[in-house]
């Protein structure tokens, strides 16, 4: 089960000079009985970039939007101190660079209603690591971008994607 506590203090420490009194209380107690797997499927994902069609090698303006679709708070545990991502055909960030994310579980929460909005910028270019550091510019063709809530393997994963040309 998941769901919030009240900010600042214990779950049951809520005081009746609280502004929003015992309707407060009865949603963070609903919160706590969602069951993670309807937490995750109440997370709505979508990715757009300013574009359909770029010049291999320009930059890709990205915008991510997380989004709650449930009226109660919910919490979404991930394996890793990552909480979501993006990826460019598979790529996650668009490079075989080894990434560094603490092991330590985490967790992605959401108020009730709430959404999340990341702009991020992709250069255009896939950074390869192996050997000799390059940058490589793709060749023309179409490319897959997808946005993710990093959920753990083998569970349902929030995500969206959105196709990409490249002339």
């Amino acid at each position: 089960m998941v769901g919030p506590k009240p900010p600042g203090r214990d779950a049951g420490a809520l005081s009746s000079s609280d502004t929003e009194g015992s309707r407060w209380t009865t949603a963070t107690l609903l919160s706590a009985l969602v069951p993670t797997t309807v937490a995750r499927r109440a997370i709505a994902v979508s990715v757009e970039t300013d574009r359909d069609v770029y010049e291999a090698g320009d930059p890709v303006a990205i915008t991510i939007e997380f989004k709650n679709r449930l009226p109660l708070s919910v919490e979404i545990p991930t394996p890793s101190r990552r909480r979501w991502g993006w990826s460019v055909d598979g790529e996650l960030e668009a490079t075989d660079e080894r990434r560094f994310v603490a092991d330590r579980p985490s967790a992605f929460s959401f108020d009730r209603g709430e959404r999340k909005r990341a702009q991020i910028t992709w250069n255009g270019r896939f950074e390869r690591t192996r050997g000799r550091h390059e940058s490589i510019v793709p060749e023309p063709g179409e490319y897959e971008i997808r946005a993710f809530v990093a959920t753990h393997e083998g569970r349902y994963q929030p995500a969206a994607s959105t196709t990409i040309e490249l002339e």
